[in-house]
């Protein structure tokens, strides 16, 4: 309906952006999808556009969700990839807002992030009002919320979601290690004494409606899970409800020898709390991670990708 406010959606088609076009539909809102092929049947979406062809005017807001898978060797290459597909995209997001008329432009733009921005910290507490730490990753994430930070000069409140390990059935984090695991081949990581910052994908898809609809949320969000888990402790509670040994940890020098830099970044850890959502009046639905494994378990069934 021309009368609703409309959202568009940069990578609406990946495993975290499909299911938001439902839950913005609920809030009022019709979408726009951006996606490279210009179009698709998603619920929810009710219009296409191309990157290249990308017009924002006149929505309330821009939710991007682009980035290059990380889970892979960091080749020259591959980071390339992953700075254009985060920094580069972001900055030419904000140029087009910019060269859009001020009463045109959307008064919303959330834009992803990451928990990487903290490096590796122990057992500190982080929250947004932490500082950035050291290594690619922090670096990388540092460009990337700088980008998004440059619409807020346009008058655009800007939400930068610091986004930590994603569990949700279909996913790539949780398949792989649901299958590991199931194949009695689990066990932790390095020491397992690093942080995970997880998140069930039902919470995150909602933090991100939530960030479009909150006048009152601005600046860095942790889109991460109440309660953290240490990686020793994530391995024992996901063996537990698998019914499966947890008996094969792997080495941190194995995993660096494999997979390089992102073996690198599996052994570091990151405390980080939510506490910008929190705040605002976010609730979550799976603020532990039994409750989150109770659901992502049941009923196997169920469609990849589902809440």
């Amino acid at each position: 309906m021309q009368d609703q406010p409309r959202v568009a959606i940069i990578g609406v088609t990946g495993f975290i952006g499909r299911g938001l076009p439902g839950l913005l539909a609920a809030e009022g809102f019709a979408c726009t999808g951006i996606s490279r092929s210009g179009g698709g049947v998603i619920e929810g979406i009710d219009r296409w556009q191309t990157p290249a062809a990308l017009d924002p005017a006149g929505h309330h807001a821009v939710i991007n969700l682009a980035g290059e898978p990380i889970d892979r060797r960091w080749t020259e290459d591959s980071r390339r990839r992953f700075h254009e597909s985060r920094v580069g995209v972001t900055n030419r997001l904000v140029e087009t807002l910019r060269a859009l008329p001020a009463g045109s432009r959307p008064k919303v733009l959330v834009n992803a992030s990451a928990v990487g921005i903290y490096g590796d910290r122990g057992d500190e507490l982080l929250t947004e009002t932490s500082a950035p730490g050291d290594g690619y990753l922090a670096e990388l994430c540092r460009e990337w919320e700088a980008a998004a930070i440059a619409a807020e000069d346009l008058g655009v409140r800007v939400v930068r979601p610091r986004i930590g390990v994603v569990l949700g059935r279909g996913g790539p984090a949780f398949e792989k290690l649901r299958l590991v695991f199931k194949a009695g081949l689990g066990g932790r990581l390095g020491s397992g004494l690093q942080w995970m910052p997880w998140v069930h994908l039902a919470d995150l898809r909602a933090a991100l409606v939530h960030a479009v609809v909150s006048a009152s949320l601005t600046g860095a969000a942790n889109c991460t899970a109440p309660q953290p888990e240490r990686n020793g402790d994530f391995t024992r509670k996901l063996a537990r409800a698998l019914h499966r040994p947890a008996l094969l940890p792997v080495p941190g020098f194995a995993l660096k020898l494999a997979l390089g830099g992102f073996g690198g970044a599996l052994l570091a850890g990151q405390r980080a709390l939510p506490a910008a959502l929190r705040e605002d009046g976010f609730r979550f639905r799976y603020p532990t991670l039994e409750s989150a494994l109770a659901e992502l378990l049941e009923g196997s069934d169920r469609p990849p990708g589902g809440p």
